[in-house]
């Protein structure tokens, strides 16, 4: 699902209102983390008019054009700023914290699903050139995220899906990279390793979650999943997934967290 700036307008508007940023103005700046005396607050962005610069250590690395969101990494992952935004001329834009967009999210949530494709689409072109510089050290991990409560993910996904955990022993591979995505899976119990290109890039326990990208954009698998121990998977099959996101905004707020925090960390070892 590519990007339409009409799906971004409709899901701002349902939660946020205009406002006018004068030329020059600094909307946030790089290294700025979440707070309460911080300009972001953790805000996530859709330009209406103008043009904003985005600076990375004074050098200017990008630039927003109308209609197009900025500020999402942080916002959804609620890291520091990785650079700096500032009016390149007079602006009107909406921004939205945290509460307001999950607020969107519930009322909106086509905007959801096209977000987790772009991060996707972002994620398999950030492991391309990874992968082609050989720049993924051993060792490299991702801090583990536990994105969902599992007795709770149980309790949603048994109104969708009939869908029955499924058990794995330990060494067993759980998806392969490059196979063909049917389902993606929570932890209940266990623990399972996550690797890209042989490398083991992130380790989750009950709570985490693995294999969603494929099932957005229905190409094939990013990374291969093995079982560290014996494990209990809720399995999670793309209708019940697609379901989830219209129903549950925490879901679809956690996805996009998970997808999220994965790019980040990839991104930083270009």
């Amino acid at each position: 699902m590519s990007y339409d700036p009409a799906i971004a307008l409709d899901f701002f508007k349902s939660a946020g209102k205009p406002s006018n940023v004068a030329k020059s103005a600094v909307i946030f700046s790089e290294k700025e983390a979440p707070g309460l005396f911080s300009r972001s607050k953790s805000k996530i962005y859709l330009l209406l008019a103008g043009e904003v610069n985005l600076l990375a250590a004074g050098t200017p690395i990008a630039t927003v054009k109308l209609g197009e969101i900025f500020g999402e990494l942080a916002a959804i992952t609620q890291a520091p700023r990785t650079a700096t935004a500032v009016a390149k001329t007079d602006c009107k834009l909406i921004a939205l914290d945290d509460s307001e967009l999950e607020a969107a999210l519930a009322k909106k949530p086509a905007f959801a699903l096209m977000l987790m494709s772009i991060l996707i689409a972002r994620l398999r072109e950030t492991i391309a050139r990874l992968t082609a510089a050989g720049a993924l050290a051993k060792g490299d991990e991702w801090q583990e995220a536990v994105a969902f409560d599992p007795k709770r993910l149980t309790e949603l996904v048994s109104g969708l899906s009939n869908d029955a955990p499924l058990y794995f022993q330990q060494g067993r591979q759980i998806m392969g990279e490059g196979q063909k995505a049917v389902l993606m899976y929570a932890v209940l119990k266990g623990r399972v390793a996550v690797s890209i290109g042989g490398r083991v890039v992130e380790r989750l326990g009950p709570g985490g979650a693995f294999g969603e990208a494929a099932l957005v954009d229905q190409a094939p698998r990013l990374a291969t999943a093995v079982a560290e121990t014996d494990c209990e998977l809720q399995p999670i099959t793309r209708t019940a997934f697609l379901a989830l996101v219209k129903v549950s905004p925490q879901f679809a707020y956690s996805m996009l967290s998970s997808l999220a925090e994965r790019l980040r960390f990839l991104t930083a070892r270009l």
